[in-house]
Protein backbone atom coordinates (compact mmCIF):
# COMPACT_ATOMS: atom_id res chain seq x y z
CA UNK A 1 0.00 0.00 0.00
CA UNK A 2 1.33 3.41 -0.98
CA UNK A 3 1.01 6.24 1.55
CA UNK A 4 3.72 8.67 0.40
CA UNK A 5 3.43 12.48 0.74
CA UNK A 6 3.28 12.70 -3.10
CA UNK A 7 0.23 10.41 -3.03
CA UNK A 8 -1.45 12.25 -0.15
CA UNK A 9 -0.95 15.57 -1.96
CA UNK A 10 -3.27 14.40 -4.77
CA UNK A 11 -6.31 14.52 -2.50
CA UNK A 12 -7.60 17.96 -3.39
CA UNK A 13 -11.22 18.94 -2.67
CA UNK A 14 -11.94 18.08 -6.33
CA UNK A 15 -10.61 14.52 -6.08
CA UNK A 16 -12.41 13.93 -2.79
CA UNK A 17 -15.71 14.97 -4.41
CA UNK A 18 -15.09 12.71 -7.44
CA UNK A 19 -14.20 9.78 -5.17
CA UNK A 20 -17.41 10.29 -3.16
CA UNK A 21 -19.60 10.24 -6.27
CA UNK A 22 -18.06 6.97 -7.52
CA UNK A 23 -18.27 5.37 -4.08
CA UNK A 24 -21.94 6.29 -3.73
CA UNK A 25 -22.69 4.49 -7.02
CA UNK A 26 -20.33 1.55 -6.19
CA UNK A 27 -18.23 2.14 -9.33
CA UNK A 28 -14.54 1.35 -8.92
CA UNK A 29 -12.13 4.22 -9.57
CA UNK A 30 -8.33 3.95 -9.68
CA UNK A 31 -5.37 6.04 -10.80
CA UNK A 32 -3.88 4.55 -13.99
CA UNK A 33 -0.73 4.39 -16.09
CA UNK A 34 2.02 7.01 -15.96
CA UNK A 35 0.84 8.69 -12.76
CA UNK A 36 1.20 5.38 -10.89
CA UNK A 37 4.72 4.93 -12.27
CA UNK A 38 5.65 8.46 -11.16
CA UNK A 39 4.20 8.04 -7.67
CA UNK A 40 6.08 4.77 -7.18
CA UNK A 41 9.28 6.54 -8.30
CA UNK A 42 8.71 9.26 -5.67
CA UNK A 43 7.80 11.89 -8.28
CA UNK A 44 4.71 14.12 -8.26
CA UNK A 45 2.83 13.32 -11.49
CA UNK A 46 2.11 16.18 -13.92
CA UNK A 47 -1.04 14.56 -15.32
CA UNK A 48 -3.29 12.07 -13.61
CA UNK A 49 -5.45 9.66 -15.58
CA UNK A 50 -8.17 7.68 -13.88
CA UNK A 51 -9.75 4.38 -14.91
CA UNK A 52 -13.14 3.05 -13.87
CA UNK A 53 -15.57 0.18 -14.28
CA UNK A 54 -18.37 2.69 -15.01
CA UNK A 55 -19.31 3.14 -18.68
CA UNK A 56 -19.25 6.63 -20.27
CA UNK A 57 -23.08 6.68 -20.18
CA UNK A 58 -23.12 5.79 -16.47
CA UNK A 59 -20.52 8.48 -15.72
CA UNK A 60 -22.45 11.12 -17.67
CA UNK A 61 -25.66 10.26 -15.86
CA UNK A 62 -23.88 10.34 -12.46
CA UNK A 63 -22.08 13.66 -13.07
CA UNK A 64 -25.06 15.37 -14.67
CA UNK A 65 -27.43 14.50 -11.86
CA UNK A 66 -24.83 15.79 -9.36
CA UNK A 67 -24.65 19.07 -11.33
CA UNK A 68 -21.02 18.54 -12.35
CA UNK A 69 -19.83 20.27 -15.52
CA UNK A 70 -18.53 17.99 -18.30
CA UNK A 71 -16.04 19.35 -20.81
CA UNK A 72 -14.55 18.19 -24.12
CA UNK A 73 -16.71 15.29 -25.35
CA UNK A 74 -14.11 14.30 -27.98
CA UNK A 75 -12.80 11.38 -25.93
CA UNK A 76 -16.23 9.90 -25.32
CA UNK A 77 -16.21 7.32 -28.10
CA UNK A 78 -12.91 5.97 -26.69
CA UNK A 79 -14.50 5.85 -23.25
CA UNK A 80 -13.10 9.04 -21.73
CA UNK A 81 -15.20 11.57 -19.80
CA UNK A 82 -13.68 14.81 -18.51
CA UNK A 83 -15.37 16.33 -15.47
CA UNK A 84 -14.56 19.71 -13.93
CA UNK A 85 -14.83 20.08 -10.16
CA UNK A 86 -13.29 22.74 -7.91
CA UNK A 87 -11.38 24.36 -10.78
CA UNK A 88 -9.74 21.02 -11.67
CA UNK A 89 -10.26 18.69 -14.64
CA UNK A 90 -10.57 14.94 -14.10
CA UNK A 91 -10.06 12.66 -17.10
CA UNK A 92 -11.68 9.32 -16.39
CA UNK A 93 -11.67 6.42 -18.85
CA UNK A 94 -13.74 3.24 -18.84
CA UNK A 95 -11.73 0.00 -18.79
CA UNK A 96 -11.25 -1.21 -22.38
CA UNK A 97 -10.26 -4.12 -24.57
CA UNK A 98 -8.86 -3.57 -28.06
CA UNK A 99 -11.09 -5.40 -30.51
CA UNK A 100 -9.40 -4.39 -33.77
CA UNK A 101 -6.04 -2.63 -34.18
CA UNK A 102 -4.34 -1.52 -37.40
CA UNK A 103 -0.98 -0.40 -36.03
CA UNK A 104 -2.22 3.16 -35.58
CA UNK A 105 -5.71 3.18 -34.04
CA UNK A 106 -7.77 0.72 -32.08
CA UNK A 107 -11.48 -0.06 -31.94
CA UNK A 108 -12.35 -0.66 -28.33
CA UNK A 109 -15.01 -2.36 -26.31
CA UNK A 110 -15.69 -1.64 -22.63
CA UNK A 111 -14.99 -4.14 -19.85
CA UNK A 112 -14.99 -4.34 -16.08
CA UNK A 113 -11.88 -6.57 -16.01
CA UNK A 114 -8.86 -4.61 -14.74
CA UNK A 115 -6.35 -7.19 -15.95
CA UNK A 116 -7.74 -7.10 -19.50
CA UNK A 117 -7.25 -3.32 -19.56
CA UNK A 118 -3.71 -3.62 -18.18
CA UNK A 119 -2.93 -6.18 -20.89
CA UNK A 120 -3.58 -3.68 -23.70
CA UNK A 121 -1.12 -1.10 -22.33
CA UNK A 122 2.36 -0.76 -23.82
CA UNK A 123 5.01 -1.27 -21.11
CA UNK A 124 4.87 -3.06 -17.78
CA UNK A 125 5.84 0.13 -15.90
CA UNK A 126 2.82 1.88 -17.46
CA UNK A 127 0.31 -0.92 -16.82
CA UNK A 128 -0.32 -0.53 -13.09
CA UNK A 129 -3.32 0.86 -11.20
CA UNK A 130 -3.48 2.51 -7.81
CA UNK A 131 -6.60 2.48 -5.66
CA UNK A 132 -7.51 5.69 -3.86
CA UNK A 133 -6.77 3.79 -0.63
CA UNK A 134 -3.14 3.41 -1.82
CA UNK A 135 -3.49 -0.26 -2.87
CA UNK A 136 -1.34 -1.17 -5.89
CA UNK A 137 -2.76 -3.45 -8.61
CA UNK A 138 0.05 -4.81 -10.73
CA UNK A 139 -0.70 -7.68 -13.13
CA UNK A 140 2.58 -7.75 -15.10
CA UNK A 141 5.33 -7.13 -12.53
CA UNK A 142 5.59 -3.47 -13.44
CA UNK A 143 6.69 -2.48 -9.94
CA UNK A 144 9.45 -5.07 -9.98
CA UNK A 145 10.64 -3.75 -13.38
CA UNK A 146 10.50 -0.17 -12.12
CA UNK A 147 12.63 -1.02 -9.07
CA UNK A 148 15.11 -2.88 -11.31
CA UNK A 149 14.98 -0.07 -13.91
CA UNK A 150 13.92 -2.51 -16.63
CA UNK A 151 11.81 -1.54 -19.62
CA UNK A 152 9.71 -4.39 -20.99
CA UNK A 153 6.59 -4.66 -23.11
CA UNK A 154 3.46 -6.13 -21.56
CA UNK A 155 3.23 -9.75 -22.79
CA UNK A 156 4.73 -10.36 -26.24
CA UNK A 157 6.71 -7.41 -27.60
CA UNK A 158 5.76 -8.02 -31.25
CA UNK A 159 2.01 -8.14 -30.43
CA UNK A 160 2.17 -4.87 -28.46
CA UNK A 161 4.15 -3.17 -31.24
CA UNK A 162 1.80 -4.32 -34.00
CA UNK A 163 -1.14 -2.78 -32.10
CA UNK A 164 0.53 0.63 -32.43
CA UNK A 165 3.96 0.97 -34.09
CA UNK A 166 4.62 4.23 -32.22
CA UNK A 167 5.28 2.00 -29.20
CA UNK A 168 8.75 1.36 -30.64
CA UNK A 169 9.62 5.00 -29.93
CA UNK A 170 7.83 4.93 -26.58
CA UNK A 171 10.07 2.00 -25.63
CA UNK A 172 13.14 4.17 -26.39
CA UNK A 173 11.69 7.18 -24.58
CA UNK A 174 11.03 5.28 -21.36
CA UNK A 175 14.35 3.48 -21.64
CA UNK A 176 16.01 6.92 -21.65
CA UNK A 177 13.95 7.95 -18.67
CA UNK A 178 14.17 4.90 -16.43
CA UNK A 179 17.03 2.54 -17.39
CA UNK A 180 20.23 3.02 -15.43
CA UNK A 181 22.74 2.17 -18.14
CA UNK A 182 22.78 1.90 -21.94
CA UNK A 183 22.61 -1.51 -23.60
CA UNK A 184 20.47 -3.25 -20.97
CA UNK A 185 17.82 -4.53 -23.43
CA UNK A 186 16.29 -7.97 -23.77
CA UNK A 187 17.49 -9.45 -27.09
CA UNK A 188 13.98 -10.62 -28.07
CA UNK A 189 12.66 -7.06 -27.55
CA UNK A 190 15.27 -5.64 -29.95
CA UNK A 191 14.49 -8.43 -32.42
CA UNK A 192 10.75 -7.59 -32.30
CA UNK A 193 11.55 -3.90 -32.85
CA UNK A 194 13.77 -4.65 -35.85
CA UNK A 195 11.18 -6.93 -37.46
CA UNK A 196 8.45 -4.29 -37.07
CA UNK A 197 10.42 -1.07 -37.71
CA UNK A 198 8.81 -0.60 -41.12
CA UNK A 199 5.45 -0.09 -39.41
CA UNK A 200 6.66 3.36 -38.33
CA UNK A 201 6.37 4.47 -41.97
CA UNK A 202 2.58 4.54 -41.50
CA UNK A 203 2.63 6.68 -38.33
CA UNK A 204 2.01 10.42 -38.67
CA UNK A 205 5.03 12.70 -38.47
CA UNK A 206 3.48 14.77 -35.69
CA UNK A 207 3.15 11.74 -33.39
CA UNK A 208 6.71 10.62 -34.15
CA UNK A 209 8.15 14.09 -33.47
CA UNK A 210 6.46 14.27 -30.03
CA UNK A 211 8.23 11.04 -28.98
CA UNK A 212 11.52 11.81 -30.71
CA UNK A 213 11.87 15.16 -28.94
CA UNK A 214 11.52 13.44 -25.57
CA UNK A 215 14.11 10.80 -26.54
CA UNK A 216 16.56 13.54 -27.58
CA UNK A 217 16.31 15.19 -24.17
CA UNK A 218 16.46 11.96 -22.13
CA UNK A 219 19.39 9.86 -20.91
CA UNK A 220 21.42 7.47 -23.09
CA UNK A 221 20.47 9.47 -26.19
CA UNK A 222 23.66 8.60 -28.07
CA UNK A 223 23.14 4.89 -27.43
CA UNK A 224 19.45 5.04 -28.38
CA UNK A 225 19.99 6.89 -31.68
CA UNK A 226 22.81 4.51 -32.65
CA UNK A 227 20.32 1.71 -31.94
CA UNK A 228 17.73 3.34 -34.21
CA UNK A 229 20.22 3.04 -37.05
CA UNK A 230 21.17 -0.55 -36.16
CA UNK A 231 17.51 -1.62 -35.98
CA UNK A 232 16.54 0.05 -39.30
CA UNK A 233 14.30 2.66 -37.71
CA UNK A 234 16.02 5.88 -38.79
CA UNK A 235 14.86 5.80 -42.42
CA UNK A 236 11.17 5.58 -41.44
CA UNK A 237 11.21 8.57 -39.08
CA UNK A 238 12.84 11.20 -41.29
CA UNK A 239 16.48 10.78 -40.18
CA UNK A 240 19.18 10.78 -42.88
CA UNK A 241 20.34 7.33 -44.02
CA UNK A 242 23.97 8.31 -43.55
CA UNK A 243 23.56 10.29 -40.32
CA UNK A 244 26.80 11.64 -38.85
CA UNK A 245 26.90 9.38 -35.80
CA UNK A 246 30.42 10.46 -34.79
CA UNK A 247 29.40 14.12 -34.62
CA UNK A 248 26.22 13.09 -32.79
CA UNK A 249 28.27 11.23 -30.15
CA UNK A 250 30.59 14.23 -29.71
CA UNK A 251 27.80 16.80 -29.45
CA UNK A 252 25.56 14.77 -27.10
CA UNK A 253 28.53 14.50 -24.74
CA UNK A 254 29.24 18.28 -24.93
CA UNK A 255 25.67 19.30 -24.45
CA UNK A 256 24.66 17.07 -21.56
CA UNK A 257 24.01 19.67 -18.86
CA UNK A 258 23.24 22.67 -21.05
CA UNK A 259 19.45 22.22 -21.54
CA UNK A 260 19.55 22.20 -25.36
CA UNK A 261 16.48 22.29 -27.57
CA UNK A 262 15.71 18.89 -29.18
CA UNK A 263 16.55 20.32 -32.62
CA UNK A 264 20.02 21.39 -31.41
CA UNK A 265 20.81 17.82 -30.43
CA UNK A 266 19.32 16.33 -33.59
CA UNK A 267 21.12 18.69 -35.99
CA UNK A 268 24.44 17.07 -35.10
CA UNK A 269 23.29 14.05 -37.16
CA UNK A 270 22.83 16.21 -40.24
CA UNK A 271 25.55 16.81 -42.81
CA UNK A 272 23.75 19.19 -45.19
CA UNK A 273 20.77 21.56 -45.32
CA UNK A 274 18.69 18.97 -47.23
CA UNK A 275 18.74 16.74 -44.15
CA UNK A 276 16.78 19.43 -42.27
CA UNK A 277 14.35 19.86 -45.18
CA UNK A 278 13.74 16.10 -45.40
CA UNK A 279 13.12 15.89 -41.66
CA UNK A 280 10.56 18.67 -42.00
CA UNK A 281 8.80 16.90 -44.89
CA UNK A 282 8.43 13.75 -42.78
CA UNK A 283 7.77 15.17 -39.31
CA UNK A 284 6.14 18.58 -39.98
CA UNK A 285 8.42 20.32 -37.48
CA UNK A 286 7.66 23.94 -36.57
CA UNK A 287 9.05 26.84 -38.59
CA UNK A 288 11.17 27.86 -35.60
CA UNK A 289 12.65 24.35 -35.31
CA UNK A 290 13.40 24.19 -39.03
CA UNK A 291 15.10 27.60 -38.98
CA UNK A 292 17.21 26.59 -35.98
CA UNK A 293 18.32 23.40 -37.77
CA UNK A 294 19.27 25.33 -40.92
CA UNK A 295 21.08 27.98 -38.85
CA UNK A 296 23.19 25.39 -37.01
CA UNK A 297 24.09 23.45 -40.16
CA UNK A 298 25.19 26.72 -41.80
CA UNK A 299 27.15 28.33 -38.96
CA UNK A 300 28.41 25.54 -36.67
CA UNK A 301 31.84 25.42 -38.31
CA UNK A 302 32.79 28.95 -39.25
CA UNK A 303 31.15 30.93 -36.43
CA UNK A 304 33.44 30.10 -33.51
CA UNK A 305 35.02 31.92 -30.59
CA UNK A 306 37.79 34.43 -31.15
CA UNK A 307 41.32 33.86 -29.92
CA UNK A 308 42.32 36.55 -27.45
CA UNK A 309 40.68 38.57 -24.70
CA UNK A 310 37.20 38.77 -26.29
CA UNK A 311 36.22 35.23 -27.28
CA UNK A 312 32.52 36.18 -27.46
CA UNK A 313 32.98 38.99 -29.99
CA UNK A 314 32.25 37.00 -33.21
CA UNK A 315 28.91 35.90 -31.74
CA UNK A 316 28.05 39.38 -30.51
CA UNK A 317 28.96 40.90 -33.89
CA UNK A 318 26.78 38.35 -35.62
CA UNK A 319 23.80 39.32 -33.43
CA UNK A 320 24.41 43.04 -33.95
CA UNK A 321 24.65 42.61 -37.75
CA UNK A 322 21.62 40.38 -37.96
CA UNK A 323 18.32 41.83 -39.06
CA UNK A 324 16.33 38.85 -37.75
CA UNK A 325 14.43 38.41 -34.53
CA UNK A 326 15.54 35.70 -32.05
CA UNK A 327 19.13 35.51 -33.41
CA UNK A 328 20.19 35.73 -29.79
CA UNK A 329 18.49 32.46 -28.85
CA UNK A 330 19.91 30.73 -31.96
CA UNK A 331 23.43 31.84 -30.97
CA UNK A 332 22.85 30.38 -27.48
CA UNK A 333 21.88 27.06 -29.07
CA UNK A 334 25.01 27.22 -31.26
CA UNK A 335 27.16 27.71 -28.14
CA UNK A 336 25.50 24.68 -26.55
CA UNK A 337 26.14 22.66 -29.71
CA UNK A 338 29.80 23.69 -29.56
CA UNK A 339 29.98 22.78 -25.87
CA UNK A 340 31.03 26.33 -24.90
CA UNK A 341 29.51 26.28 -21.43
CA UNK A 342 31.46 29.25 -20.09
CA UNK A 343 30.72 31.46 -23.12
CA UNK A 344 27.05 30.41 -23.02
CA UNK A 345 26.74 31.75 -19.47
CA UNK A 346 28.34 35.04 -20.55
CA UNK A 347 26.08 35.29 -23.58
CA UNK A 348 22.99 34.68 -21.46
CA UNK A 349 23.99 37.61 -19.23
CA UNK A 350 24.83 39.93 -22.15
CA UNK A 351 22.21 42.54 -23.04
CA UNK A 352 22.10 43.56 -26.68
CA UNK A 353 23.17 47.24 -26.60
CA UNK A 354 21.17 49.93 -28.41
CA UNK A 355 22.97 52.05 -30.97
CA UNK A 356 23.04 55.44 -29.20
CA UNK A 357 22.88 57.75 -32.25
CA UNK A 358 19.76 58.50 -34.33
CA UNK A 359 19.08 60.40 -37.56
CA UNK A 360 17.58 63.12 -35.38
CA UNK A 361 20.97 63.67 -33.68
CA UNK A 362 22.65 64.07 -37.08
CA UNK A 363 20.06 66.58 -38.29
CA UNK A 364 20.75 68.66 -35.18
CA UNK A 365 24.38 68.70 -36.29
CA UNK A 366 23.41 70.04 -39.68
CA UNK A 367 23.45 66.83 -41.79
CA UNK A 368 20.28 67.23 -43.82
CA UNK A 369 20.11 64.89 -46.83
CA UNK A 370 18.67 61.42 -46.23
CA UNK A 371 21.47 59.77 -48.16
CA UNK A 372 24.17 61.53 -46.11
CA UNK A 373 22.42 60.58 -42.89
CA UNK A 374 22.31 56.93 -43.96
CA UNK A 375 26.03 56.91 -44.84
CA UNK A 376 27.02 58.70 -41.62
CA UNK A 377 24.97 56.35 -39.44
CA UNK A 378 26.64 53.33 -41.08
CA UNK A 379 30.11 54.81 -40.51
CA UNK A 380 29.27 55.49 -36.87
CA UNK A 381 27.92 51.98 -36.45
CA UNK A 382 31.24 50.62 -37.73
CA UNK A 383 33.17 52.77 -35.23
CA UNK A 384 30.81 51.68 -32.45
CA UNK A 385 31.35 48.03 -33.40
CA UNK A 386 35.17 48.48 -33.37
CA UNK A 387 34.89 49.85 -29.84
CA UNK A 388 33.12 46.67 -28.72
CA UNK A 389 29.83 48.65 -28.52
CA UNK A 390 31.25 50.77 -25.67
CA UNK A 391 31.31 54.25 -27.28
CA UNK A 392 28.49 56.53 -26.12
CA UNK A 393 26.59 59.16 -28.07
CA UNK A 394 29.05 62.03 -27.26
CA UNK A 395 32.10 60.00 -28.34
CA UNK A 396 30.43 58.89 -31.57
CA UNK A 397 29.25 62.37 -32.51
CA UNK A 398 32.70 63.84 -31.88
CA UNK A 399 34.00 61.01 -34.04
CA UNK A 400 31.68 62.21 -36.83
CA UNK A 401 33.44 65.57 -36.93
CA UNK A 402 36.72 63.80 -37.72
CA UNK A 403 35.16 61.51 -40.40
Amino acid sequence: KLQSPHFQALFTPGLRSVAELFEKKSYELRIAGGAVRDLLSGVTPQDIDFATTATPAEMKEMFTSAGVRLINNKGEKHGTITARLHEQNFEITTLRIDVVTDGRHAEVEFTTDWEKDAERRDLTVNSMFLGLDGMLYDFFNGYEDLKNKKIRFVGKASERIQEDYLRILRYFRFYGRIAEKPGDHEPNTLQAIKENSKGLAGISGERIWVELKKILLGNHVNHLVQLMYELDIAQYIGLPLDGNLEEFARVTKNIQNLCPKPMTVLTSLFKVKDDVTNLDLRLKISKEEKNLGLFLVKHRQELTKAVGPEPLRPYQDFIMDSREANTNSKICELLKYQGEEHLLREMQQWTVPSFPVSGHDLRKMGVSSGKEIGTALQQLRDEWKKSGYHMDKEELLSCLKKL
